[in-house]
């Protein structure tokens, strides 16, 4: 019964089969009119031999369509495209010999024009055993599909380096303006092949180091203006022409062009704001070394990271070149304070909010801060006292107080919140005030008024003719930055020059005196280089001359003379020659020693003169030799010239002159810290020897029960090295103990 139903059925199926193929034809005339048909299309779509010199048959196009239409009636179309298929992959091996060939002929002389050989050749294969249109889309589709992925197969890997040149030339001549009719032939020709879809990475990397190279040549050390605009305008122009080839292919008026380049366009404009970031990244500490000429620099700049990420690569390559060229002990300590405060502007320009700057330059504040002659340098460029004339404050900013760290007021309706690149730590600066930047380095503004007191003392005691005009202007400038309390001292210095010389006149006045000394409060200057120098004979007359005036004047002061600082203006009368000299004190004792007697040695002189340094006494001596008043016999023992001899007894000597810019010997912080701290070394001492070895944070919370205490830490750890290389002490995993 089974067997009966399946013979029926295939019965049924085999009737339904051949009722197709014979389209209800009487007999068998429409099975015979179908394999007429199918051996026509056949032989129609057979792949042939483009290299075969023999004639190419001609077919009756009607007929091939007619043909076409009864296999489609019989529903053969899907067997017909199976075959030719088939019969395409059986002849594929005469397109891999034309792929071998070209590519060893590129292979052998790099011509890329071979690769262009090879490109329409591969395009005639493909017509040539292209199926017509009116088999449909279906059957041309795969046609393609299987064609280029043989074609790909076989394509070698030196088949993308003769694209690249290949595609490389166009866009040469494209931007030079000298367009081949051929290279729009090529770009269809790659459409045809998709290659353009395969090699769209390849293409577009062409355009990107054409882009780099030109940004390169064009913008690299030039900063003075933006750049960006001529870029745009340079893509617009060049680019984007040879970018309708390969991204707006198709394309049949501009709006579909401009709408097909918006994607690829985006990118090509990121890589040029890219390539102009990393050039400028490279150039950054140059550029900032040259500020405020590189301002163009730094806008453009400003545009890119805005619209490329690489702050993080700008920080980086900034901390850098700081570490390598400038926080190193070769740099004066007035060029790293120059080179931060034009970081400072610079980076405030890049990025206001100030988080690449707070990234940037905390290396460089920490290096400042452990710099022994930072403050100082900072406080003559406030004063206006730098040796080469620059000043780290532009005359055309206003004069601020200084800016103190404030608590976000989060009811401001101007508030912002922090940035999201922003650490921890950060915090958002509204100052724009260099100064106030620059003293924040440190804890503390103590230290900067302490050197402006150094600094002042020096500059108004090294005035000779009265005119303190420049000085109390600095000083009420000052007072804005750091508040009046802080220079209360320094009102007091200048009061004392002012009665200085008002008490002179006085004295003068009372009794003619050749002595015109500086009298200064003691407890308000800083301290002086202090020494035991005697003034004799004829100074030390004067100089009890001068005290019984003042007492007259001042009846509740006392003088306390430093004998050993000033200078002296002397007129010596020798037998033969009369010679005039403005030297030192201890240079005039010495000469005033030798009218009492014409040989001294140098031990009688130190004696004389109040044990003073025998260094200094040899270099005061020498100076009258080299006059020609004083000879040396021997070692150690000077004879007075009161008759010039000598090669030339006729010359006449010059009298030394003092040094440019010499200034009076006031004791610097660093000096008046390390006097002061010697005081604490017998408070350190006792506690190593009463409680052992310690740690020095301990040190530093039991040294703050001492009187008048102000120390930091870091101060503290930087004297007890300096007691470690003496030998005072040791130190052994943080551990502080006694020297042996």
């Amino acid at each position: 019964m089974a067997s009966a139903a399946v013979r029926a059925q295939v019965a049924a199926k085999w009737q339904e089969s051949f009722n197709r193929l014979n389209r209800n034809e009487p007999g068998i005339s429409g099975l015979l009119a179908f394999s007429e048909a199918w051996t026509l299309a056949i032989e129609f779509l057979k792949p042939r031999d483009l290299n075969d010199p023999a004639p190419q048959k001609q077919y009756d196009l009607n007929k091939v369509r007619a043909a076409f239409g009864v296999i489609g009636e019989c529903r053969r179309l899907p067997v017909m495209m199976e075959v030719f298929l088939e019969d395409m992959r059986k002849s594929q091996h005469l397109i891999t010999q034309e792929v071998e060939a070209y590519m060893t002929l590129y292979e052998s002389n790099s011509d890329p024009e071979a690769i262009r050989s090879l490109v329409y050749r591969l395009v005639d294969w493909y017509n040539a055993w292209k199926p017509t249109a009116d088999l449909g889309s279906t059957m041309i589709s795969a046609y393609t599909l299987a064609f280029q992925t043989h074609v790909f197969s076989v394509l070698p890997p030196s088949f993308a380096r003769g694209i690249k040149a290949l595609v490389s030339a166009t866009l040469q001549r494209t931007v030079s303006q000298s367009q081949d009719p051929q290279d729009r032939v090529l770009w269809q020709a790659f459409d045809t092949l998709s290659l353009i879809d395969r090699y769209e990475t390849l293409i577009a990397s062409i355009g990107y180091e054409f882009i780099e190279s030109y940004v390169e040549e064009t913008c690299a050390g030039k900063w003075s203006e933006p750049m960006l605009a001529t870029l745009r305008a340079w893509m617009i122009d060049k680019i984007v022409p040879w970018m309708l080839y390969p991204f707006a292919r198709g394309a049949t008026n501009a709006d579909e062009a401009k709408t097909m380049m918006q994607g690829v366009g985006s990118r090509f404009d990121f890589h040029m704001h890219k390539t102009l970031c990393n050039l400028r990244t490279k150039e950054i500490f140059d550029i900032i070394v040259d500020f405020p000429e590189s301002m163009g620099a730094l806008q453009d700049l400003k545009e890119c990271l805005a619209r490329v990420d690489q702050r993080a690569d700008l920080v980086q390559a900034l901390r850098h070149a700081n570490n390598k060229r400038l926080l190193h002990p070769g740099a004066d300590t007035k060029d790293i304070l120059s080179h931060y405060v034009s970081t400072i502007k610079c980076l405030r320009i890049v990025d206001p909010p100030g988080v690449l700057l707070f990234k940037v330059a905390d290396p460089t504040r920490r290096y400042l801060r452990d710099r022994p002659d930072t403050i100082r340098c900072i406080v003559a460029s406030l004063v206006g006292d730098g040796e080469s004339g620059d000043s780290l404050v532009d005359e055309n900013d206003p004069i601020q107080p200084l800016q103190q760290p404030e608590m976000e007021n989060y009811s401001d309706p101007e508030w912002n919140p922090e940035p999201i690149d922003a650490g921890p730590d950060f915090r958002a600066s509204k100052s724009s005030d260099v100064i106030s930047t620059i003293v924040s380095i440190y804890d503390t503004k103590d230290l900067f008024v302490k050197e402006l007191q150094v600094l002042l003392a020096q500059r108004l005691l090294a005035v000779k003719d009265g005119n303190f005009d420049r000085e109390r202007r600095n000083v009420e400038i000052l007072k804005i930055r750091f508040g009046e309390a802080a220079l209360q001292v320094c009102e007091v210095m200048l009061r004392d020059m002012t009665d200085s010389r008002r008490i002179d006149q006085h004295v003068q006045s009372q009794t003619t005196s050749s002595m015109h000394p500086t009298i200064i409060s003691r407890h308000f200057w800083p301290a002086l280089e202090s020494s035991n120098m005697v003034m004799p004979g004829q100074f030390q007359i004067l100089q009890e001359k001068y005290a019984q005036e003042f007492s007259v004047f001042k009846p509740d002061k006392v003088l306390r003379w430093l004998p050993h600082l000033g200078r002296v203006h002397l007129e010596l009368e020798l037998e033969d020659r009369t010679l005039e000299a403005d030297v030192p004190p201890l240079e005039a004792a010495f000469i005033e020693l030798f009218s009492e007697k014409d040989v001294w040695t140098v031990d009688e002189l130190v004696l004389r003169s109040g044990s003073v340094n025998r260094n200094a006494a040899v270099k005061a001596l020498a100076t009258w030799v080299d006059m020609h008043v004083l000879k040396e016999d021997s070692e150690g023992v000077f004879r007075l010239l009161s008759v010039t001899e000598g090669p030339t007894p006729g010359s006449r000597p010059q009298a030394p002159k003092p040094e440019a810019g010499e200034l009076p010997p006031v004791m610097s912080v660093q000096q008046q810290q390390a006097e002061q701290m010697k005081i604490y070394w017998k408070f350190i001492e006792g506690m190593l020897t009463n409680l052992g070895s310690l740690p020095l944070d301990r040190i530093q919370s039991m040294l703050k029960f001492a009187p008048g205490y102000d120390r930091s830490v870091e101060q503290l750890g930087s004297f007890m090295e300096a007691a470690r290389r003496e030998g005072l002490v040791n130190v052994k995993d943080g551990m502080w103990r006694l020297g042996k």
